[in-house]
């Protein structure tokens, strides 16, 4: 006797839950196989670290010691430690100028790089050349350039009767001096202001001009509000940079701060805890001080674009 058309035979159809699991890590083994070096490399180099670090802060461990649990004494240290807010004024000193100039002067270049001249190749090309410098390079070049004596930029001052100041030698010229040293150097900022301007159509352009806008309407009306994604990029980048600022510094002061430790930065002061002092218990607080802060500023311009970044198409 045949079984009706809709009778189902589920004794052939059942399949055991446990075959059900076997099937699906064969299904997945080759995929996790070939994932595995870098599943691992996680682990190893960034998670474990970091939970590590977090354990780290509340101990007294140092490089040759394993320490004692200590609670929150590290972190109480560190509100009493004066170096460490001479440390917070310079990074945030640093940050608040750098990164709104490294904006302005990245979108400027890059419009005026933008424009239709003949060989804007190569000045496109001279202006990315400064990022290609090592930092320590750069710091040699700069301390020339800046050398209160024979440098150039004074040489230039007095050509016009002004007496140029002790640049890196002077406690209230030695961060603008830096701030400058690192605008020098924001041609991979300017690459990508080049490609979000590529990206704004340019019948938006046409569709100005014919209505008689001049070139300050059209640029505060189409391509500041179209160029906002990159800006928000760059400005996340740039605080995140600005905050970790480190290898400039150190270089120029052989790892000092001098003058009287106004280019003392955070991680600076961070890396001297760790690596000189081997105090790895407080050098992990500073780095858990510094994660948070560098979160909260990140989620505070991430709440606030909202308002103030434009998407293509919204």
């Amino acid at each position: 006797m045949k079984p009706l058309p809709n009778q189902t035979n589920t004794s052939k159809l059942a399949i055991p839950s446990n075959k059900k699991g076997l099937a699906a890590i064969g299904k997945y083994k080759y995929g996790l196989l070939f994932a595995s070096p870098w599943i691992i490399g996680l682990l190893v180099f960034y998670a474990i670290p970091l939970f590590s670090s977090i354990y780290f802060s509340f101990t007294s461990y140092s490089i040759l010691q394993p320490g004692e649990f200590v609670g929150f004494q590290n972190y109480q240290e560190l509100m009493r430690d004066s170096l460490f807010w001479k440390s917070v004024y310079n990074t945030i000193y640093f940050a608040v100028l750098y990164v709104p100039l490294s904006i302005i002067f990245g979108v400027a270049l890059a419009m005026m790089l933008n424009m239709k001249v003949k060989g804007m190749a190569i000045y496109r090309t001279i202006f990315f050349l400064p990022t290609l410098v090592p930092h320590v390079a750069l710091a040699v070049l700069w301390m020339w350039l800046l050398n209160p004596g024979f440098g150039l930029v004074n040489g230039l001052l007095n050509m016009i009767g002004i007496e140029g100041p002790s640049w890196l030698g002077s406690e209230v010229w030695s961060k603008p001096s830096l701030i400058m040293m690192s605008l020098w150097g924001i041609g991979q900022a300017i690459v990508i202001y080049l490609a979000g301007l590529g990206d704004i159509p340019e019948d938006y352009y046409d569709a100005a001009e014919v209505d008689g806008a001049n070139w300050f309407q059209r640029t505060f009306h189409i391509t500041l509000p179209l160029l906002t994604p990159v800006i928000f990029f760059n400005l996340v980048m740039g605080i995140i940079g600005a905050f970790q600022q480190f290898t400039l510094p150190y270089a120029l002061t052989q790892g000092k701060g001098t003058p009287a430790n106004s280019l003392t930065f955070y991680v600076m002061y961070l890396y001297d805890n760790g690596f000189k002092f081997f105090k790895m218990g407080y050098a992990s607080a500073m780095a858990w001080i510094l994660f948070v802060i560098i979160m909260a500023l990140t989620a505070l311009v991430f709440i606030t674009s909202k308002r103030w970044v434009h998407y293509q198409g919204k």
